[in-house]
């Protein structure tokens, strides 16, 4: 996959392709990330690129001609992208807007500043995307997390199963995880997790799993879809309650 992001501080994002996960994905060529600065596509001295809003108001606005001439430079190199703009109006990332973006095959991210940008610009935008109901000084941390969760969907940056376990992939959040020591100041290790009974170990982590979904995230679990596993592990679940209860 081929991402880019469109930004006037190229050196606050491109530290997220020099760490992690990430970092190595770019160094064996599954991802390929390049950061484009947008006063590279003005043509003042001053590199300019926002002015005063037509009809008054706070704040400045970004300015649409260096936004069309990286587009413009960008489709005749490469391709058309898939272009999102980072923007406190859009659609709210979540686990299934990441799927969506995730056959795509070359994305552009346009960093959203100052009080927005000149409505034109949404001419050459496929969609916009906010990453919560709060307004940042600028669109590169949303960018980067972004960029970050949807490497996560790309085949070669983390591992297969690692994704599928991850809280909101299957619409539930994640079970608890444990390492040593296997007693640490009277908290142990559920003795499940010994026991060696994969089928068992595998029922148990989506039971705790169901169950933390109901504890905090109710919204999700009323969504949900059972499948048979699910079913089981309900069925232990509300055993266990009776049997507390008596």
């Amino acid at each position: 996959m081929k991402i880019g992001v469109l930004t006037i501080f190229p050196e606050m994002v491109k530290v997220i392709k020099e760490y992690g996960v990430i970092a190595q994905a770019v160094k064996n060529r599954v991802i390929d990330i390049e950061i484009f600065n947008l006063r590279d596509y003005t043509t003042d001295k001053h590199k300019t690129v926002d002015d005063y809003p037509y009809g008054g108001g706070p704040g400045m606005v970004m300015k649409v001609e260096p936004f069309y001439r990286f587009y413009d430079e960008y489709v005749k190199k490469h391709s058309k992208p898939y272009i999102i703009l980072t923007s406190p109006q859009g659609e709210t990332l979540n686990n299934n807007v990441l799927k969506e973006l995730s056959v795509q095959k070359n994305i552009v991210i346009i960093c959203g500043r100052y009080e927005g940008v000149d409505e034109r610009i949404m001419q050459i935008v496929d969609k916009e995307i906010s990453i919560g109901d709060y307004v940042l000084t600028g669109g590169e941390l949303p960018a980067m997390v972004i960029l970050d969760a949807l490497s996560r969907f790309v085949p070669g940056t983390v591992d297969e199963e690692s994704v599928k376990n991850d809280s909101f992939y299957n619409d539930i959040l994640d079970h608890p995880h444990y390492t040593r020591p296997r007693n640490f100041r009277g908290l142990k290790v559920p003795e499940v997790l010994f026991s060696g009974n994969h089928s068992k170990i595998e029922l148990w982590r989506r039971k705790m799993a169901l169950k933390k979904t109901i504890e905090k995230r109710p919204d999700l679990f009323l969504k949900k879809e059972f499948d048979i596993t699910d079913k089981k592990a309900l069925l232990e679940l509300f055993r266990e309650l009776i049997k507390n209860a008596q």
